[in-house]
């Protein structure tokens, strides 16, 4: 039996699903984050990441410190990650609001339209940042 097309999920929220799913892999004992970057007609996933200790080394955090345990964040690894070039139009979906670090990194990855985010931050300086830009940022409202 065929699905109708208003039951299906939108690819929004198959890219937030994908994200939160993608911050399981996380090693990070405080927080776990993920981001997916695709392309703006949602054909491709450009890149992936979440938060956790650097390629190699042990599967924890350095320290019990909140806010600065030493993981690389979620935004990071997926930018670090995303081989697209410059000119190549972006979103992002983010299972949490940015940290202002990672909204430089995302916006020196260069033509990210928007940043969809699931969950706040503590901080909300990021929001400012990157609409400064003229970077789109909201929260994820899914379907009722």
């Amino acid at each position: 039996m065929n699905q109708r097309a208003d039951d299906r999920p939108s690819f929004e929220e198959v890219y937030m699903n994908f994200a939160q799913l993608i911050s399981g892999r996380s090693t990070c004992s405080r927080l776990q984050v993920g981001t997916v970057i695709t392309t703006t007609d949602y054909r491709k996933v450009l890149a992936v990441g979440y938060n956790g200790n650097a390629s190699g080394l042990p599967d924890a955090c350095d320290r019990d410190e909140p806010g600065n345990c030493g993981c690389l964040h979620s935004e990071e690894n997926a930018a670090i990650n995303c081989d697209a070039p410059r000119h190549t139009e972006k979103y992002v979906y983010v299972t949490h609001l940015p940290c202002t670090a990672c909204a430089k990194r995302l916006i020196n990855l260069g033509n990210v339209l928007e940043v969809v985010y699931k969950d706040g931050y503590r901080s909300e300086a990021s929001v400012e940042l990157l609409r400064s830009v003229g970077i789109k940022v909201r929260q994820f409202a899914p379907r009722t």
